[in-house]
């Protein structure tokens, strides 16, 4: 698996977490899921992604996005 895939699959569990959460628990969960996409479009306009860091820190291959 590549950081590019990780992400990916990070931010897809992450976004169906919260809103299963806010679904069943409370509606401030939304929140989680407003974060996750705009961290999405931040990581696409700039490049800085805290997960990718956080992935190539435990030593996953990197990918061709993120390098």
């Amino acid at each position: 698996m590549t950081i590019d895939r990780a992400v990916l699959m990070f931010a897809g569990f992450m976004i169906l977490a919260s809103l299963a959460l806010g679904f069943y628990l409370s509606p401030w969960w939304y929140l989680l899921t407003a974060f996750v996409g705009v961290n999405l479009i931040q990581a696409s306009v700039t490049g800085f992604c805290p997960a990718a860091m956080v992935f190539k820190a435990l030593g996953v291959r990197s990918g061709r996005a993120f390098d």
